[in-house]
């Protein structure tokens, strides 16, 4: 009973159903081909205004030339302490930026802070060419922590971005799952609300290997993307295989569809923790992650049934259990009884 994480899934069935009628016959290469053609319009459809997309296979590489294209090398990344690019993509940010320096910022459930924000880069500017230069905002949605960015929260952050002159780019590996569990449309959770730059995020919703960069706005910025997507290793000669599976999720809105299923599963999880005598949640669950607060060996006697699960670095107390499309409500039921079952046990 795996609850690791949503990478650990298998592709949903219309993914590889769309990868197999992608399959049929030759088509151009290097995202020049009828798929890849598609995605700015279906893309635009769905955040409600034009927007440019680019197809990669990995978020690590999404949000590493987005960031390498909004930001010089002198420049500073601000970005939440805990956000994937900090600490889950080997510096990857730092290498496509060429130096780049990520500014970590704290703040309470995974989030920045509009107003801890803005104080930073006025800071950190401080001793002009000796300090290296903010340059982009990014912040994660879902959070590292589980927990999603209301519009009215990202507004903030981008207002006191925007008024520094500093664009905002948003790491949406978990994107469905937070659009799905917000009372909020695509649009609203992004450029209306100020967002300049989104790395959608596919493969942890369902997708074989799928991620996009939607662009919104910035044309400045195209060459430099598609030059860096190159350069990188990330243009695909068949990229059609990538660019069908964004278009089957999009297509009769699957993508929520699925982060719907996997937020209930979670949302069910948190229940029960919850209720729970001796269990708690570090932190709110507003996505597909949860994250349980028990003694070590609890965890471990879990372990040694055969739930599988994370435990955080750094707090052998603290468990991650990720729910995906495929989790299957008996898998959740299973781990309620075996919480209920350890609560009793000595």
């Amino acid at each position: 009973m795996n609850f690791k994480s949503d990478n650990e899934a298998p592709a949903h069935p219309l993914i590889l159903d769309a990868i197999a009628e992608a399959n049929r016959g030759m088509a151009t290469a290097y995202a020049e081909d009828a798929w890849s053609r598609r995605l700015d319009r279906a893309f635009s459809n769905l955040f409600e205004t034009d927007c440019s997309v680019l197809p990669l296979a990995t978020g690590t590489a999404a949000n590493s030339v987005t960031l390498a294209a909004a930001s010089p090398v002198w420049g500073a990344v601000m970005c939440h302490r805990q956000a994937h690019i900090a600490n889950d993509e080997g510096g990857a940010p730092e290498f496509y930026t060429h130096g780049a320096k990520l500014v970590l910022l704290d703040g309470a459930d995974g989030k920045l802070r509009a107003d801890d924000l803005g104080r930073a880069i006025d800071a950190a500017g401080t001793h002009g060419v000796h300090n290296v230069k903010p340059s982009v905002v990014s912040i994660t949605q879902a959070t590292e922590c589980g927990t999603s960015y209301r519009p009215d929260e990202i507004s903030a952050i981008a207002e006191a971005a925007h008024a520094r002159e500093l664009p905002l780019h948003m790491d949406g590996a978990r994107f469905a799952n937070a659009v799905a569990w917000l009372d909020a449309t695509p649009a609203q959770a992004t450029w209306k609300s100020g967002v300049d730059v989104l790395s959608f995020g596919a493969t942890k919703n369902g997708a074989l290997t799928a991620e996009a960069i939607v662009v919104f706005g910035h044309p400045e910025w195209l060459e430099a993307m598609h030059r860096m997507r190159k350069r990188g290793g990330h243009l695909l000669s068949k990229m059609r295989y990538v660019s069908a599976q964004l278009l089957a999720m999009l297509d009769a809105d699957l993508w929520l569809e699925l982060a719907g299923h996997a937020n209930a599963m979670a949302a069910r999880l948190a229940e029960a923790i919850e209720a729970h005598p001796e269990t708690s949640l570090a932190w709110p669950v507003e996505a597909n992650e949860v994250f349980m607060r028990w003694r070590p060996e609890k965890l471990a006697a879990l372990k040694a049934q055969g739930f599988e699960f994370h435990i955080w670095p750094g707090h052998d107390d603290l468990a991650r259990l990720v729910c995906s499309f495929a989790t299957q409500p008996d898998d959740v039921r299973r781990l309620v009884d075996a919480l209920e079952s350890g609560a009793s046990a000595s």
